[in-house]
C-alpha cells in the first residue's frame, strides 16, 4: 500500500478511537463533582476507559506519522469531532440533527482541500535538542498562559489540550524518524531521551486538560480542542521540519478555501451539540433547590416569636 494512504487510513482509525474516548470523556466529566481531585478520578473505571481508548488513537497517530508528514497526518485528526457527532447522539438516544450534518460536510469538504495541498512525501526531518526545548519552553508558557484564571475556562482549556496535544504530536513524529533511521546513529541518546520525556509530558497534561474542558459540555470544547491540536502540529512542521503545502498560489487559496469551510463546520457542530443535551453531561438524578414543601409541621419546645401553624376546633378559638 502507498505510504500516503496508509497514513490516511491509520489516522481514520485513531479519530474514531479519539471521539470514542471524548465521548467517553464527557460523560464522566458530566457526572463528576468539579470539586473532585484529579487521584480521586483516577480511581474510577470510566477514566481508565477513556485512557485506554486515547492511548489506542495516540498508537495509531504514531504509526500514521512514520508513513506521512504532519501537513496531512493532523488535518485528519479533525475527523474526531465528525465520529463524535453520531457516537454522542447515540449515547444520548437521539437522531444526528440536520445543521450537524450540514456541519460534517462542510468539515470533510474543508478536510479534503487541506488534503490536496499537504505534502505528501514521508517525514525525514527532526527537531535537534535546542528546537525540541525551545518548543517545549514555549508551550509551557502558552498553557500556563491559557490556564489562568478568567472568563471561557472550558474553552481556554480546550485551547490549551489541542495546543500541548499538537505539540506532542510533532516531537512523536520526531523521535518515531529517529528510532526508525537507518542511517547508523546511536538508538539511545540524551536528544531522543528528552523528546521522548516531552511527549509523555505533553499527552497526558493534553488528556488532564480535556478532561477539564469538557465539564461544560462536548461540543465546543471538542471543536477548540480539534481546530488548535493541527494548527500548533502545522505550525511546528512548517517553521521547523521543512515541511510545504504542495503547489502554488492556487493551492494556497484551496487551502484557505479549504480551512474556512472547514471553521465553519466546526463551529456548527459546536452550535448543534451546545444545543442538545446528553443525558451524561448532566446530573443523573436533578433535584429541586426546593422541593415540594412537606405538610408536618415538627415543633420545637421552644416556640419561636413568629406564629406557628396550629390545630384550631372546630368551631372555637384556637389555644394559647
Amino acid at each position: 500500500m502507498n505510504a500516503t494512504l496508509l497514513a490516511v487510513a491509520l489516522s481514520l482509525v485513531s479519530a474514531g478511537a479519539y471521539a470514542a474516548a471524548a465521548v467517553a470523556q464527557s460523560r464522566l466529566a458530566g457526572r463528576t463533582d468539579p470539586a473532585t481531585g484529579v487521584l480521586r478520578m483516577l480511581g474510577r473505571g470510566a477514566w481508565w476507559s477513556a485512557v485506554g481508548l486515547n492511548a489506542a488513537g495516540a498508537l495509531l497517530h504514531v504509526a500514521a506519522l512514520n508513513y506521512g508528514p504532519l501537513t496531512l497526518v493532523q488535518p485528519l485528526g479533525a475527523l474526531t469531532l465528525v465520529v463524535a457527532v453520531p457516537l454522542g447522539a447515540r449515547a444520548a438516544g437521539r437522531r444526528v440533527g440536520r445543521v450537524e450534518w450540514r456541519g460534517t460536510a462542510l468539515t470533510l469538504l474543508g478536510l479534503g482541500a487541506l488534503l490536496l495541498t499537504a505534502g505528501g512525501s514521508a517525514p525525514h526531518e527532526t527537531l535537534s535538542l535546542p528546537e525540541a526545548l525551545g518548543v517545549g519552553a514555549a508551550t509551557m508558557a502558552v498553557v500556563a498562559g491559557l490556564s489562568r484564571p478568567g472568563a471561557r475556562p472550558g474553552l481556554r482549556h480546550a485551547a490549551a489540550s489541542g495546543i500541548t496535544s499538537g505539540v506532542a504530536s510533532a516531537l512523536t513524529q520526531t523521535l518515531t524518524v529517529a528510532v526508525t533511521d537507518h542511517s547508523g546513529g546511536p538508538l539511545f541518546s540524551w536528544r531522543l531521551l528528552t523528546v521522548a520525556l516531552l511527549v509523555s509530558a505533553f499527552a497526558m497534561g493534553g488528556l488532564l486538560l480535556s478532561q477539564t474542558a469538557y465539564r461544560g459540555g462536548l461540543g465546543a470544547p471538542l471543536a477548540v480542542v480539534t481546530l488548535a491540536n493541527p494548527v500548533a502540529a502545522a505550525a511546528i512542521g512548517l517553521a521547523l521540519l521543512g515541511e510545504r503545502l504542495q503547489g502554488g498560489p492556487v493551492s494556497l487559496v484551496l487551502a484557505l478555501l479549504g480551512t474556512a469551510a472547514a471553521v465553519r463546520g466546526v463551529i456548527l457542530l459546536s452550535r448543534a451539540q451546545a444545543r442538545n443535551t446528553d443525558p451524561g453531561d448532566a446530573p443523573e438524578a436533578p433535584v429541586p433547590a426546593d422541593p415540594v414543601p412537606s405538610r408536618v409541621v415538627i415543633g420545637s419546645p421552644r416556640l419561636a416569636a413568629a406564629p406557628e401553624p396550629v390545630a384550631v376546633p372546630a368551631g372555637g378559638a384556637p389555644h394559647p
